[in-house]
């Protein structure tokens, strides 16, 4: 009886398994604050009310990516190396160290929201099952910023007027697709591209409307071509170890709280697209953003041609060939996965 009562006084159980009520402590990176609205008004908010919403003994320590020191591109070695225990994961940005997830979000793969979901349904799994293997990590969730566009501070009408101009790119893909078309492509962290363009280090950067107009972009550039190169896809991740540590109830009332979380930003994301594309070009209604007046440049029938053919002629080939070094089942399975949804 003694013993039972002073595991109790600690927090365990006579087999060793922490009690219910221990508090869990969870240290989280988010995105950076620079990304703007979803990170405030989505993301942040559901770290600090996640303990009340899901009843569990939660003690979270949040930071925004940003404010840590750390650099996106090694979010998924903290999280294995246990530093923290949950990271919003930037995808295109950690897919250097895991291609796999690059297959999620190809160039010309997720045009629009509606094909996203398609994807990230019937690869999350696949996903999931190889950042458990190399990376001790748990993917719990996957939601995407928006379709990113083009922004210039030269002149364009279409796409093939980005030949020879210096472009930011965040992912190796998009680099090569880039290329594809004659740009310069240049690798640039998010929160450096507003001063690379205002130095004239680039003429061009690839972003979400909503991330642009949130980073001021359109102070330092002139013209919007809104054609969706990519989805933008992100995701949370969470250490197994500090995952293993929940009971099932609780992995499940977890689970459940960041499935909510996804659909939200899956709607507001659409949201925050559609408004701040509107903002960008000074059009109405714009209630999200600032107002710009940039040069809202036509789609033609030519970029949605060579973007709906990139797939099956840059995008896939090329990455495939890189995953299959790392990851010899990673074109098998994606073909298995996403072949018909992606019409190869």
């Amino acid at each position: 009886m003694r013993k039972l009562l002073l595991a109790t006084l600690l927090g365990t159980t006579l087999a060793g398994t922490p009690a219910l009520a221990d508090t869990i402590n969870l240290k989280v990176i988010g995105q950076p604050l620079a990304t703007g609205l979803i990170q405030k008004n989505k993301e942040q908010p559901f770290f600090e009310t996640l303990a009340e919403k899901t009843g569990l003994p939660l003690s979270i320590n949040y930071k925004p990516l940003d404010t840590t020191g750390i650099k996106d591109v090694e979010q998924l070695r903290v999280l294995k190396s246990g530093l923290f225990d949950l990271i919003s994961l930037r995808m295109s940005q950690v897919s250097r160290d895991e291609p796999t997830i690059l297959g999620l979000d190809l160039v010309g793969l997720n045009p629009d929201f509606q094909q996203g979901r398609r994807v990230v349904e019937a690869y999350q799994d696949t996903v999931d099952q190889r950042l458990q293997e190399r990376f001790n990590t748990k993917l719990l969730a996957v939601w995407p910023f928006g379709p990113q566009v083009l922004f210039c501070k030269h002149p364009i009408n279409s796409l093939a007027d980005v030949k020879g101009l210096k472009v930011r790119v965040y992912d190796q893909n998009l680099a090569q697709f880039v290329e594809s078309v004659g740009g310069v492509p240049v690798p640039v962290a998010f929160g450096d591209v507003h001063q690379s363009l205002a130095l004239g280090m680039i003429e061009c950067a690839i972003t979400g409307p909503s991330s642009a107009n949130s980073a001021g972009w359109p102070e330092v550039t002139t013209h919007m071509l809104p054609l969706g190169f990519q989805l933008a896809l992100n995701g949370y991740g969470i250490n197994l170890k500090t995952w293993n540590k929940l009971t099932p109830e609780q992995q499940q009332r977890l689970q459940a709280a960041f499935d909510e979380l996804s659909e939200d930003i899956w709607s507001y994301s659409e949201e925050l697209f559609l408004d701040a594309s509107r903002c960008n070009v000074g059009a109405e209604p714009c209630t999200t953003g600032t107002k710009y007046k940039l040069v809202d440049v036509p789609v033609s029938e030519a970029d949605l041609a060579i973007l709906a053919s990139t797939v099956q002629k840059v995008s896939y080939p090329t990455w495939a060939e890189q995953c299959d070094k790392a990851n010899p089942d990673c074109s098998a399975n994606w073909q298995r996965d996403l072949a018909g949804i992606a019409g190869l």
